[in-house]
């Protein structure tokens, strides 16, 4: 055996223990964080635009909101190590067209992300200012700018991760059947109908879950078996 076999050895070893779980770990912390996100958001935030800015001095509206705000730097950093987990997951079967979508659109759902975040907290910041809360031109511009970043460009692209993930993870046959199928599902309704109700947005963290369970309790074997077995389901 040469050195080089005697270095590779443990770690290859090794990684397929490590990876799933590691996987499962950060799209589980991921779709907790951010489901909590969204609710803690759309519980505070009044759903009608036309809602004076006073409620953006209530105590309770501002607690519920800096918690959730707070929690979005961790979704977006448990996000993308899930998203390097998968692509390591996959490893040599990986399709360059479809890793390239993949990697583009979770990226950019985490940007934007953190640019919604970002406004929100400005918002925030100007209204705890002694000069009193911010204008109704910048409410509205504010809550304009959240509201397209998250409902119109976020979650299309999250629809847009979903999509190319299913279509790795059926090329691979790396997750179980149904979870392609539900995640098909969940990406069109989020494509078509994500601006219609606001917790269609919770379609996104609930599927990343169940992907994450799944691959916690496929384990290692899931990556034994390779390319080419029958699909688990």
């Amino acid at each position: 055996m040469t050195q080089v076999d005697e270095v590779q050895g443990p770690l290859q070893a090794g990684s397929p223990l490590r990876t799933p779980r590691a996987a499962a770990v950060a799209g589980i912390v991921f779709s907790v964080l951010l489901a909590a996100v969204f609710v803690l958001l759309r519980l505070a935030v009044p759903a009608d635009p036309r809602v004076a800015g006073t409620w953006l001095t209530d105590p309770d509206r501002r607690t519920a909101v800096t918690i959730g705000l707070s929690l979005v730097p961790f979704a977006g950093i448990a996000f993308l190590w899930f998203i390097g987990v998968i692509r390591d997951r996959v490893g040599q079967r990986e399709d360059r067209f479809f890793a390239t979508v993949f990697l583009g659109s979770g990226l950019l759902f985490v940007a934007m992300l953190f640019v919604a975040a970002a406004v929100v907290g400005g918002l925030f910041a100007a209204a705890s200012r002694s000069s009193g809360l911010p204008g109704a031109d910048t409410l509205t511009l504010g809550r304009d700018v959240t509201g397209s970043l998250v409902n119109i460009y976020s979650m299309r692209m999250a629809a847009v991760f979903m999509l190319t993930t299913v279509t790795i993870a059926r090329r691979t046959e790396i997750v179980s059947r149904w979870l392609t199928v539900a995640g098909i599902a969940a990406a069109l309704v989020l494509l078509v109908t994500v601006g219609i109700s606001p917790w269609v947005e919770l379609l996104f963290p609930a599927w990343v879950l169940a992907l994450s369970i799944d691959i916690l309790v496929a384990g290692p074997k899931a990556l034994q078996d390779g390319a080419g077995t029958a699909p688990r389901d």
